[in-house]
């Protein structure tokens, strides 16, 4: 297997065990990831919040770790990796305002590059105009701005994950193992223990 070459785009308050266990399983299989928040440069940290279910009627959130970027927003190009990562939690709610990561995500999707989002990237994804006819995974939540971006949201298991031709989606953090899994699958990683 070749390695990989893979953006995650952050923010501040992503959620922080969908922005961690990508970066560090995608790590682990020997990829490379370049983790970007737009205004901010490598050595630089963005907070993470942490989402729990804890049986209200929504998530419970709590302030998480600081994660450090390794890389510079400003300097990165689709055309210079081989797929994109998106995590969830309050960060894709602001992060969807900036033209330049817009540009972005479009940029990833008019290549056909795989596209892991989770839990609330589906609002990047929808904001980029990208889900038309596809069938897309958020937290259930997000699932009117699928439906108007002109996706079908699946409502799936909140441990499980949809692939749609260069998109992975799943609708949160439980679904790390499945969502992980089917997105090293479209990468075309192989793991031999």
């Amino acid at each position: 297997m070749s390695a990989k070459k893979i953006l995650m785009i952050t923010g501040d308050y992503a959620e922080d065990y969908e922005t961690m266990v990508p970066f560090q399983t995608l790590l682990a299989v020997g990829h490379h990831v370049d983790a970007v928040c737009p205004d901010k440069n490598a050595g630089d940290t963005v907070a993470t919040a942490i989402h729990d279910f804890e049986g209200d009627q929504t998530y419970s959130e709590k302030r998480g770790h600081n994660f450090a970027l390794n890389a510079d927003f400003a300097t990165a190009r689709a055309e210079n990796y081989d797929a994109l990562v998106i995590p969830g939690g309050r960060a894709p709610e602001y992060l969807r305002l900036n033209e330049d990561v817009i540009r972005m995500v479009r940029d990833f999707h008019a290549a056909n590059k795989p596209i892991a989002a989770v839990c609330h990237g589906a609002q990047l994804l929808a904001a980029a105009d990208i889900i038309k006819g596809r069938k897309v995974s958020a937290y259930p939540a997000c699932a009117p701005e699928v439906k108007l971006g002109g996706g079908t949201y699946a409502d799936i298991a909140i441990d499980d994950a949809c692939i749609d031709g260069n998109l992975v989606t799943a609708p949160a953090w439980p679904a790390h193992p499945k969502w992980m899994a089917a997105f090293l699958k479209v990468l075309g990683t192989e793991i031999n223990l």
